[in-house]
């Protein structure tokens, strides 16, 4: 299987959909650059909570986001990134940057910010692009949409396990909790609002493994003629 270089997929749907370790496995199996901007918005959190900037102040915020040298590279068969040289990949994945990232990704200053540092990434296409507004507002052209969902159960269950094999100490009750803030956060904001493009293709993931995910997009992508098929 071949692919297109240039094309752009977006993969946009809400926590625990399993947006993460599929599009990985979709970038692979295309040959494409994968793109994770919600750890691009965990680390401009990051930022904001480590310098102490006023909350309320989005233009310092931006600020902030245009400063940063953001960039992911492979370390030991492992995807890292980078904020600097130094790897911040294990801090931005807490409950605490898990809340604070949607904060700030409402804010229409590091909205912007942000979005400008994708699509300059994204320039010259050949790229699986994951988030929340991938495909409503960051890359509206993208070559295929898809949606990914899941029972709100299975998300939470997913997003339990997903914590406990970081070693947290973490009920499912807890994960809940914030599951759902997290949810009305990302879903009831006035910008860029979680919700799926018009064009996007909506797959329920509850009882498929990534595997099967993965199958059935590259399955709609070859319908969309994208593939070159030796």
């Amino acid at each position: 299987m071949e692919s297109q270089k240039g094309i752009v997929v977006t993969v946009d749907g809400p926590a625990g959909g399993g947006k993460s370790t599929i599009s990985r496995l979709l970038a692979a199996a295309l040959g494409l650059l994968y793109l994770d901007t919600g750890a691009m918005y965990r680390a401009v959190a990051l930022q904001v909570r480590r310098a102490g900037v006023d909350p309320q102040d989005g233009r310092e915020w931006a600020g902030l986001c245009r400063g940063m040298e953001l960039h992911f590279e492979e370390r030991n068969g492992a995807r890292r990134l980078l904020l600097g040289g130094e790897d911040i990949s294990l801090a931005i994945r807490s409950p605490e940057m898990d809340l604070l990232s949607s904060r700030v990704s409402a804010v229409r200053e590091v909205r912007e910010a942000m979005t400008e540092m994708q699509r300059r990434i994204g320039r010259d296409g050949g790229l699986v692009a994951e988030g929340r507004d991938m495909g409503t507002v960051v890359f509206p052209r993208a070559d295929a949409k898809f949606f990914l969902t899941a029972a709100p159960e299975t998300r939470v269950e997913r997003r339990y396990l997903e914590r406990v094999g970081r070693g947290e100490s973490v009920t499912r009750g807890e994960v809940k909790k914030e599951h759902t803030r997290r949810d009305e956060q990302d879903t009831k904001r006035s910008l860029a609002p979680l919700v799926p493009a018009e064009d996007a293709v909506i797959l329920d993931t509850t009882a498929l493994n990534p595997e099967q995910v993965v199958e059935a997009m590259l399955g709609r992508i070859r319908q969309k003629g994208l593939l070159k098929i030796p």
